[in-house]
């Protein structure tokens, strides 16, 4: 295939862009799915708010004003059903030069009577077939779904040439068609009939590769699960135990005891710890570095960001200093002679436990014994990146953490190559916490609450769903939200801003700033999703709370409530009321994952959809629920029939099974 710089249109300007979507390939592009279709037809000027696609003549010179950062207005007279009207469009100046007087466009958006104005939310300049089917994709500020739709086409022929990992006996099996038609269809859709047949056809080799994966690891764990045995002490266990100052909950001591069963026993552990926010995970997987280190072995806890690790590098350092067990840290951001100082202590055995992100599995770290991973939040982690940690040591035994509770069902098959502990119960003295919606225009009793919250030395999250706003003018980002609360506060409060954009050294910084009480409003993304442990914060707004799912904005929630005060979560929205009602109803994160499915699927479930091997780019874990069980059935068939071979006839196979260290 050729390169995708060399694409026509692309070039210098468009490449970092589609670079930062993850498209680094024509074969990225091929296969970045639309995630809804827009069907045009022409009709005529209807009030109510519905949305509408007209022809209008332009009649009048185009104004642009430029109403603050990252937004301007773009308005022009046009000619609609002999009707004069007022043509509205959001941050479109760079059309101004084609929306000349007596050219005829296309114009979607929203008619206002009473205004005798449309607020447009696009503009076309060709003309248009009736019933005109076009793609929409999910982009990023800088590039338009349209260009990206035309990119897309102009490599088209080269759709043939992406590669059908399908065996081919099952795709002959149920009929499948070509790959490169399926791609070409999923993109511009000759009828219903034929977009459904092609987007099973992708969904199903989506799933049919994932459960490959989950259940290649179950047959290998069940075919080599000789593992390491252990002589530990319940006793010295429950005396750590009893010394930790407050009491475990009921689930905590039955996941407690299945870790300590599983690494006595001579199988290895391969054990998922699956519980809701805030219900003690953490701890319990310190309990299991404790009982592998009375073994006399070496820990790794590896985490997904460095905000996490540096957190759970301090938990334990708390809990063990007066056993002196030697803890380790390891990120990215450290300087070279301290990660070597750290690597060398791993090698020779003088750091007991080691905590960091994925630099656990750089080259060149080794271990002395190792004995026991975890990995916190391993849905952000791939099968591969799990299994090079894990494969630092010989026969380890593995613990995974979770905190996106998700239905039973569903975790069962997602995670079928390990036995799972589910922890629902909440650590005692813990209040729930309120959660409240409340529309953007009654912003003003939220702040209020926020100057009691401030006066009573707490402190607050405010949560964005982008770092810019870009196209959208009714979404708030983070530079947006820091202008409204200096203003709402006359500057008189120390505020923070957090995203991902931001250089790790740079998100330390905030965090050790906001952890110490120096600043009293963090300002964020959903980067503080996920672990992030302020237990002085008391309150969680969350703006545009209808672009989220029901579970990601109950792990943002979890955020606060970590301590005996009262704490509240504010859902600011414009819309979509009813569906946020659940989070006024329920502090259960399973009740809430299970109505979550019910409404949106699993698409904001595991928190982002790049993240690690949940990253489906068609699939809908709740909508094609039978195709993944039809896909996890005949992958293991797949397997049993073919493993003893080494898949020697299916080389897409082979080498996923190599890159997977199985297999010499």
């Amino acid at each position: 295939m050729m390169e995708l710089e060399l694409v026509k249109g692309i070039g210098n300007k468009y490449l970092g862009i589609l670079n930062k979507m993850k498209i680094t390939t024509v074969e990225d592009l091929l296969t970045y799915y639309p995630f809804r279709y827009q069907v045009y037809r022409l009709g005529c000027l209807a009030g109510n708010n519905v949305q509408i696609t007209v022809k209008a003549i332009v009649e009048g010179e185009v104004k642009v004003s430029y109403i603050k950062r990252n937004l301007n207005r773009l308005e022009f007279r046009g000619l609609v059903d002999r009707k004069l009207i007022k043509v509205v469009i959001f941050n479109r100046a760079f059309l101004r030069n084609k929306i000349t007087i007596g050219r005829e466009i296309i114009l979607v958006g929203r008619y206002d009577e009473k205004k005798n104005t449309l607020v447009a939310s696009n503009i076309m300049f060709e003309k248009m077939n009736e019933g005109k089917v076009e793609p929409v994709y999910h982009v990023i500020n800088g590039i338009s779904s349209s260009t990206l739709s035309n990119f897309i086409d102009k490599v088209m022929d080269y759709a043939e040439e992406v590669e059908d990992t399908i065996p081919y006996n099952i795709k002959n099996q149920y009929e499948f068609m070509d790959k490169g038609k399926a791609i070409e269809i999923i993109h511009h859709p000759l009828s219903g009939e034929s977009l459904k047949q092609a987007r099973v056809r992708l969904v199903y080799e989506e799933f049919f590769q994932f459960m490959f994966k989950i259940n290649y690891l179950r047959y290998k764990y069940l075919a080599n699960n000789k593992g390491i045995s252990r002589t530990v002490d319940y006793d010295k266990v429950r005396e750590f135990i009893d010394g930790l100052g407050f009491k475990l909950t009921v689930d905590q001591e039955e996941a407690v005891k299945d870790i300590y069963d599983d690494l006595i026993s001579d199988k290895r552990m391969n054990r998922l710890i699956l519980g809701d926010v805030g219900s003690g995970k953490t701890i319990v997987s310190i309990i299991a570095v404790y009982i592998n280190y009375l073994s006399g072995m070496q820990s790794a806890m590896m985490a997904p960001t460095e905000i996490l690790a540096m957190q759970h590098y301090e938990n334990i350092v708390k809990l063990f200093a007066p056993l002196n067990i030697k803890v380790g840290l390891l990120v990215g951001s450290m300087k070279k002679k301290e990660k070597d100082l750290v690597i060398a202590g791993l090698k020779d055995g003088t750091i007991d436990v080691i905590v960091g992100t994925h630099a656990l599995i750089s080259e060149g770290v080794e271990f002395n014994n190792l004995g026991l991973v975890i990995t916190d939040e391993q849905h952000r982690f791939g099968v591969n990146q799990r299994s090079n940690l894990q494969n630092k040591g010989h026969l380890c035994d593995v613990l995974y953490m979770s905190a996106t509770p998700i239905p039973r069902t569903y975790a069962l098959t997602i995670y079928g190559d390990m036995d799972t502990s589910f922890i629902k119960t909440k650590p005692m003295g813990r209040k729930e916490i309120i959660t409240i919606v409340k529309k953007e225009r009654d912003i003003k009793e939220v702040l209020f609450k926020c100057l009691e919250c401030i006066k009573a030395g707490q402190q607050i999250y405010v949560v964005a769903p982008l770092i810019e706003s870009g196209d959208d003018a009714d979404l708030n980002d983070v530079n947006i939200l820091k202008d409204k609360f200096d203003m709402a506060f006359n500057g008189k409060v120390k505020i923070g801003i957090l995203h991902g954009k931001m250089k790790p050294k740079e998100k330390d910084e905030v965090m050790e700033k906001y952890k110490n009480g120096e600043i009293k409003i963090l300002i964020s993304t959903t980067v503080i999703e996920v672990g992030v442990d302020v237990k002085n914060s008391t309150m969680m707004i969350i703006f545009n709370a209808e672009r989220f799912g029901l579970a990601t904005l109950h792990q943002l929630r979890g955020r606060v409530g970590r301590n005996d005060i009262q704490s509240y979560c504010y859902l600011i929205c414009n819309q979509d009321i009813e569906r946020l009602k659940v989070m006024e109803s329920s502090n259960d994160g399973f009740y809430i994952s299970e109505k979550d499915f019910e409404m949106r699927g699993q698409g904001d479930l595991f928190g982002i959809r790049q993240s690690g091997d949940m990253a489906f780019k068609i699939g809908d874990l709740r909508r094609d629920y039978k195709i993944l069980l039809q896909a996890k059935k005949d992958a293991v068939k797949f397997i049993e029939e073919n493993v003893d071979s080494g898949f020697a006839n299916f080389k897409t196979y082979r080498d996923i099974a190599r890159e997977m260290a199985f297999i010499d």
